[in-house]
């Protein structure tokens, strides 16, 4: 089959709004106004009542082999960047929805799409699923550390359709499950519990991993998300009685990738290889600078990160969908995404049209995987034509 010649196009939507303080570093946030930069994929001489909108949080998909082999079957895909592409260090998420919502308001009011189709890719999937909830039933009138911001009055508009794939179950829960757990001391990382420190040579505990370990060793994961959103909620206090114009502190999460999975196989098994994620070898990513959270700010952690407090988990926000129809799409052997994730998602979903889709031996990007790519690229547009949302 011959692929269809597209050209990349730019999008700009640009949208006064008023905030308490300067979020993200430039000439556009400081002077009010927000920029959200994005790209179409269009094909060329074929036009299309239906539009397939990818978003991350914190960066842009438009080199990603999903977008790209979807404009090769001749569909037309707009690639949207959030406020905080490539930088989440103060990302909230619930700003993030708005700004979602720019572009699906932008798809059909601009540029004349009648349909819109989310896929939530990776961490595109919660954001979704987060997005979609708050457009079908609005709650949201601040953000967890109490700063106003009303997606009630947002004007969200439903999207027509969802596509979740290679998606975990949020920032927050997957971040949860990757924290290191050996880490006594945030600010001293090399002060940890020799029990609890997997990736140590002399490590006292081994795969196979024995359950009681690994049930310990989730705990103590969420004991340190707890401790860091402890000590996080006591700063923003502190702020706001000592009221001298300090409101917000960045901080350093340290050791942000370590995971039982990486290093035993059998546990929560799929086909990804051992001693390997996403990011690489494990032991490297877990200190290296592009770790999830590895650079934060208070409010982006209870928004983003924080297990407790953050809007954006996936079962939530899942059960509060009820007309959309949704496919999950599980990639077999994905090296990112946990697989206990998408089951968790799949029982959660309210609305009775959703559909369950595994790719065997995929990995989380597809890199050397043609047939696979292919596999996903058909079950999208066997699925969308199914569901009067692409002729």
């Amino acid at each position: 089959m011959s692929k269809a010649e597209w050209d990349r196009v730019p999008v700009v939507i640009t949208f006064a709004e008023r905030l308490r303080m300067v979020e993200t570093y430039g000439f556009a946030g400081s002077q009010g106004q927000t920029v959200l930069e994005g790209q179409r994929l269009v094909p060329r001489g074929k036009a299309s009542d239906t539009v397939f909108l990818f978003m991350h949080p914190a960066t842009t998909l438009n080199m990603l082999p999903m977008p790209t082999a979807l404009a090769d079957a001749g569909l037309h895909v707009l690639c949207a960047g959030s406020r905080y592409a490539k930088n989440d260090s103060a990302l909230i998420m619930e700003k993030v929805v708005y700004d979602l919502g720019q572009y699906v308001r932008y798809a059909r009011e601009a540029l004349g799409y009648r349909k819109v189709v989310l896929v939530g890719w990776s961490g595109g999937g919660s954001l979704s699923l987060f997005y979609q909830a708050q457009a079908e039933h609005p709650t949201i009138t601040a953000t967890p550390a109490g700063d106003p911001y009303d997606l009630k009055e947002a004007g969200l508009q439903p999207a027509d359709g969802i596509i979740f794939i290679a998606a975990h179950l949020s920032r927050a829960e997957t971040l949860t499950e990757w924290l290191d757990p050996s880490v006594r001391d945030e600010l001293d990382p090399d002060n940890r519990d020799p029990a609890l420190d997997i990736y140590a040579a002399d490590a006292p505990n081994k795969p196979p991993y024995a359950t009681q370990f690994v049930a310990t060793f989730r705990t103590a994961q969420l004991a340190r998300n707890r401790r860091i959103t402890a000590r996080v909620r006591e700063l923003l206090d502190r702020f706001a009685h000592l009221k001298d114009g300090e409101v917000e502190r960045g901080f350093v999460v340290h050791r942000t990738n370590c995971d039982v999975r990486w290093l035993d196989p059998a546990v929560d098994p799929n086909g990804r290889k051992p001693g390997w994620c996403f990011l690489g070898d494990p032991r490297i990513a877990n200190v290296a600078p592009a770790g999830l959270a590895r650079f934060s700010t208070l409010r982006s952690w209870l928004s983003q990160w924080s297990y407790d407090h953050s809007n954006a988990k996936g079962t939530v926000n899942a059960a509060r969908i009820t007309s959309c129809p949704v496919i999950q799409i599980v990639n077999g052997a994905d090296d990112a995404v946990p697989a206990t994730h998408n089951p968790a998602i799949r029982a959660a979903l309210a609305t009775k049209d959703k559909e369950y889709v595994e790719i065997d031996g995929a990995t989380h990007y597809y890199l050397g995987q043609p047939a696979e790519l292919a596999q996903c690229i058909a079950t999208v547009t066997d699925w969308s034509r199914r569901k009067g949302l692409l002729e």
